[in-house]
């Protein structure tokens, strides 16, 4: 035992702080870089999920009308619902969607200049899809132009943003609210 304490002793007396005062400047760093990765992992999480939840919702509203069934059959509730289930099984919060500052411009698939959002959503931009009262109409979006070589599919687009706190001590971005967005496009198939 008493050499352990020897040999302790002439560490401590022969280190003369120069670790300690490395550990003070190497630990905040370290810890900096590990919320960094924690914080852009939480991104990076509710990116797939939000990327997730536009592709059911366009699949969703792409689905064709059914005529045998019962109730409304709305492609553009039938997306928000969609789009809401998936963020509501990731734990994310359906409340907080936004429409995209500056959804993407479609042409319409008849040829009648380009098409704009679904006004009777007001949480997600769905294109393709309008309503004209209480009549949907289905005036899909050309996702690939005959012009560029493409076979002039038509189909739904659907996109919108997910609010996201990134909270970085020290950092620029800390506290300030980041926008993600997600943004999927399903092909119209004929039954």
């Amino acid at each position: 035992m008493k050499w352990a304490r020897r040999a302790l002793r002439r560490l401590a007396h022969g280190t003369r702080g120069t670790e300690l005062a490395e550990a003070a400047v190497v630990l905040p760093l370290l810890f900096l870089a590990l919320m960094a990765i924690y914080w852009f992992g939480q991104a990076f999480r509710i990116y797939g999920t939000i990327t997730h939840a536009a592709r059911e919702g366009a699949r969703a509203a792409v689905a064709p009308i059914c005529a045998t069934c019962t109730g409304a059959n709305d492609p553009s509730q039938n997306a928000y619902n969609a789009i809401k289930n998936a963020l509501m099984a990731a734990n994310l919060d359906p409340n907080q969607l936004q429409k995209p500052t500056a959804p993407l411009t479609w042409a319409s698939c008849s040829g009648a200049g380009t098409v704009t959002c679904d006004g009777n959503q007001g949480q997600i931009c769905v294109q393709g899809i309008t309503h004209n009262g209480a009549t949907v109409v289905e005036g899909y979006v050309q996702l690939t132009p005959t012009g560029t070589g493409g076979a002039g599919a038509c189909g739904v687009s659907v996109s919108f943003q997910y609010p996201y706190s990134l909270s970085l001590p020290g950092s620029p971005l800390g506290g300030k609210k980041i926008y993600l967005r997600a943004q999927a496009q399903m092909r119209a198939e004929s039954q």
